[in-house]
């Protein structure tokens, strides 16, 4: 199975003689953002953070993602940040597209690399900082932790996606595999971050309806993803947003595996009422 490279993007900005014909999907259901929309003019900037630039792919927002934001971090050489959350309920996912960082969290300190996936429970003490001589760029997943009375906290997690055994679908030759970093049984945990992988002409066989909002960044490969009613062609670098209950499926349509990381809230009770 391919482990790398991921895709990470790297801005610039289009000519004059590029078409305005894209993939960019927005609907009340499901949205499409591909890669060739993340360029240097949508990039944002964050307090605390130096020698940093990001794009925002999801945030919480009437008619869009409603449990979580996520971003792709961009640090230069010697850029990062001592204060990098400034919501104490916010729990962290990070992962590694692209060079490598040092991560401390609560006094210990971790060396991530591509493929590195690190979860950052909620109040924790972390910093991080670029000690390399080159660009690192990551996912961060941030949600509202929801506490459970009876139940405590998670710990931090560190590893890697090389180092994690892919847990087979059954009936499936092998071909649809989920990469799982924390124990689905482990009810502390209110998100789960995988990575999917489909080798080609794998297809997920019926269209998934369910309760889990979905972030799906695609790491490698192609399909052609159904969302809702339309299909949709996806590649590596590609955003995807899904709502609750959008239906879902796909097929991958690439010589090599198609691999996603893959965002869904779990293991809670559903609020009852708006407010």
């Amino acid at each position: 199975m391919s482990k790398a490279p991921y895709y990470a993007p790297t801005g610039g900005h289009p000519d004059q003689t590029t078409l305005l014909t894209d993939r960019a999907v927005f609907t009340d259901a499901y949205a499409v953002i591909p890669k060739g929309t993340m360029r240097d003019i949508v990039t944002s900037f964050l307090p605390f953070w130096d020698k940093t630039r990001l794009w925002v792919l999801s945030r919480p927002l009437s008619g869009f993602a409603e449990t979580f934001s996520q971003y792709i971090m961009e640090v230069a050489p010697g850029g990062g940040s001592d204060r990098p959350e400034t919501d104490a309920r916010a729990q962290a996912v990070l992962f590694v597209v692209e060079g490598g960082f040092d991560l401390v969290i609560n006094g210990t300190q971790h060396a991530l690399v591509e493929g590195s996936y690190a979860y950052i429970p909620a109040g924790s003490d972390w910093a991080l900082r670029n000690n390399t001589q080159a660009v690192t760029r990551f996912h961060w997943i941030r949600k509202a932790y929801e506490a459970v009375e009876g139940l405590a906290h998670p710990d931090p997690i560190v590893t890697r996606d090389q180092d994690v055994a892919p847990t087979v679908m059954p009936e499936t030759d092998g071909k649809w595999a989920t990469t799982r970093f924390v124990d689905p049984s482990d009810l502390r945990h209110d998100m789960h971050v995988t990575i999917v992988t489909f080798q080609p002409g794998a297809v997920i066989p019926f269209c998934e309806t369910h309760v889990m909002e979905h972030g799906l960044y695609v790491l490698e490969g192609k399909a052609v993803y159904r969302l809702n009613q339309d299909w949709v062609e996806v590649e590596a670098g590609d955003y995807m947003w899904l709502r609750a209950f959008c239906p879902q499926a796909c097929y991958a349509g690439g010589p090599g595996a198609f691999r996603y990381l893959l965002y869904k809230d779990v293991n809670r009770h559903m609020k009852l009422g708006l407010g």
